[in-house]
């Protein structure tokens, strides 16, 4: 039996399109958390936490999007071309936010409320976008051969908008999370607080779409609820309460990394139920991982390169988050 290249790059894209979701989502929640934090030296501290880390975690992005190049190229010229307006908008978010990030730390007094505008409307341009073209891509696309036949905005539809609000929360509890991990004092007991509130809100998300989705998708409430599938996601709504249930358990008295943890088990909960919804099709409603899939001596040449960069990647990315271990406290700068 041979290797099933299609499987093994499905679960490379998938495994670093979710390190991205994770790693970057941290560091936008900081972003969309600005708005709850109007004392200059805790949003500084908010910001201090990544600054030594935020410029390696869309390397991730990167690798999922040449992964899907490399292994799938139908895949991602109909990807592209259906999404090509909220994908521009996500980069543009995440080019001015990042731009702000650099330059609120050189501002002088009367510039620097621009600049933290401008990171927390990049944070929510980058996340709200990515969470639209999440929903338009279960939602499905119109594909006539090789090609996109859709229009350029089939992607904007009221789910479409929803996820992309839903990914708003989402990010905002992993940013507050990790503050809570990162920080302490008055601004470490502020993101508790925060922490309980957003918890429900994305509890009430995670419901709204897991109602929505099979209403508005036949097909996918058909694979929900026959077997073998329903048990497959069966466990994944218990799983799902559970934690919510533990995590403002948690929350209720002095606690610093299992939040954390715990707000990283909902997104991978969210991130599975997506994968029992939609294998094993890499173009939703209709196109399959191998009908996707490029030859298999571009598969395997690429896989040899993929085997390579991944461990280096992660090492790396293991190192930095090691070295700058601990909490942050005012006054830990962030000096060229």
């Amino acid at each position: 039996m041979g290797i099933d290249l299609p499987v093994i790059w499905a679960v490379i894209i998938g495994f670093g399109l979710m390190m991205y979701v994770v790693m970057d989502g941290f560091d936008l929640g900081i972003g969309l958390l600005f708005p709850f934090v109007r004392d200059p030296t805790d949003r500084d501290t908010m910001v201090n936490t990544v600054a030594p880390v935020w410029d390696g975690n869309e390397t991730w992005l990167v690798l999922g999007g040449a992964g899907l190049m490399a292994a799938f190229p139908l895949a991602y010229a109909v990807l592209l071309s259906a999404l090509y307006l909220p994908l521009v908008l996500m980069l543009a978010g995440l080019i001015w936010r990042g731009v702000a990030f650099e330059f609120r730390f050189k501002a002088d007094a009367a510039h620097k409320p621009l600049w933290n505008t401008a990171f927390a409307g990049g944070s929510f341009v980058a996340t709200f976008f990515q969470g639209v073209a999440l929903g338009a891509y279960i939602n499905g696309f119109v594909v006539t051969g090789p090609s996109y036949a859709g229009g350029a905005f089939d992607w904007l539809t009221p789910f479409s908008l929803f996820t992309g609000l839903g990914l708003v929360v989402a990010y905002a509890l992993l940013g507050s999370t990790w503050l809570i991990m990162k920080t302490a004092g008055s601004l470490h007991r502020r993101m508790i607080r925060l922490s309980r509130m957003i918890t429900m809100a994305l509890l009430l998300v995670i419901a709204a779409v897991s109602l929505w989705t099979p209403l508005a998708h036949p097909a996918i409430a058909v694979r929900w609820f026959t077997a073998p599938d329903i048990f497959f996601f069966l466990p994944v709504p218990i799983l799902v309460l559970a934690t919510t249930w533990t995590m403002l358990q948690v929350l209720r008295g002095e606690t610093n990394v299992t939040p954390f943890l715990l707000a990283l088990v909902l997104l991978f909960l969210g991130y599975s139920g997506l994968a029992i919804s939609l294998w094993p099709h890499i173009i939703p409603p209709d196109i399959t991982l191998r009908a996707a899939a490029a030859p298999p001596q571009s598969m395997g040449f690429a896989l040899v390169g993929a085997l390579f960069i991944i461990p280096v990647i992660l090492g790396y990315t293991a190192w930095a988050y090691y070295v700058f271990r601990g909490k942050v406290k005012p006054g830990d700068g962030y000096h060229h």
